[in-house]
């Protein structure tokens, strides 16, 4: 282990330093907190409701994300194209983004009026402004955390071992099952925590594309904005407990990541 005198004093000052930024807004949000009627004001209707769609939503965004991440990932760590660092780019996007300006490409995209959204009436679907929309908006702002951190893992594992299987006769979806897949499941599974704490907090793309509908696209970031408005105490409440849920989910990731290494 090394020890912290190996680290120039000026610099553990200003870890301090970052570190009572992060935690001091923390400490403060938790001393406005109504200890006496927490329980009531998570527990009402509308928190409930919301705090139950959002693990919904997130975790079938989550399942979206390792759907569609792990074979993008595997393209862009395994293969080589031309403009693969376009295709990267535009596939880490979202990082970068502003939430509210993908929840207008989704718009553009899924909307009444969008690109897709004629072909969409035609079939009966109507995505925008539902359950669906909210996931969608998920997927798009959590997708690039799993993609990042699978392809990230791939290339650091090389592919040797996959080398091996293939010249002792395995087809490529056998060596993908049983050498890839195992051989980079810690990363995958902490991409995918990941992805979950992203889409549980995703705020601007499900306003823009889903809205706010008590039950329906009113999840728990937005329950926490509206409340913020109305009932302040009900807002601080609320966001104690996505504190304590991403904390929860920080932990669970530097845990699989501990154990990968």
């Amino acid at each position: 282990m090394t020890s912290v005198a190996a680290v120039p004093r000026w610099v553990v000052a200003i870890a301090v330093l970052g570190a009572v930024f992060v935690l001091l807004p923390l400490v403060a949000m938790a001393t406005r907190v109504d200890w006496g009627g927490f329980l009531g004001l998570v527990t009402s209707e509308s928190s409930v409701a919301a705090l139950l769609l959002s693990l919904r939503t997130s975790l079938a965004a989550t399942v979206l994300c390792v759907l569609l991440g792990v074979p993008m990932s595997l393209v862009l760590a395994r293969t080589s194209f031309p403009g693969q660092r376009v295709a990267r780019a535009l596939v880490l996007l979202p990082l970068v983004l502003p939430p509210v300006i993908g929840g207008i490409a989704l718009l553009a995209a899924f909307g009444r009026e969008g690109l897709l959204g004629h072909t969409l009436d035609v079939l009966g679907i109507h995505i925008a402004f539902s359950t669906t929309a909210v996931v969608l908006a998920q997927t798009f702002v959590a997708l690039p955390f799993l993609v990042l951190s699978l392809e990230g893992s791939l290339r650091v594992a090389g592919v040797r071992y996959e080398a091996v299987a293939a010249t002792l006769g395995a087809r490529p979806t056998t060596v993908l099952r049983r050498v890839t897949l195992p051989l980079v499941l810690p990363a995958l599974l902490s991409g995918a925590v990941l992805s979950f704490a992203r889409a549980l907090g995703e705020f601007g793309a499900t306003l823009t594309f889903a809205g706010s509908l008590q039950g329906v696209t009113r999840t728990l970031p937005l329950e926490i904005y509206l409340q913020r408005e109305t009932d302040p105490d009900a807002a601080v409440a609320l966001s104690l407990v996505l504190v304590v849920v991403s904390l929860l989910v920080v932990g669970l990731t530097l845990r699989t990541a501990r154990s990968a290494s």
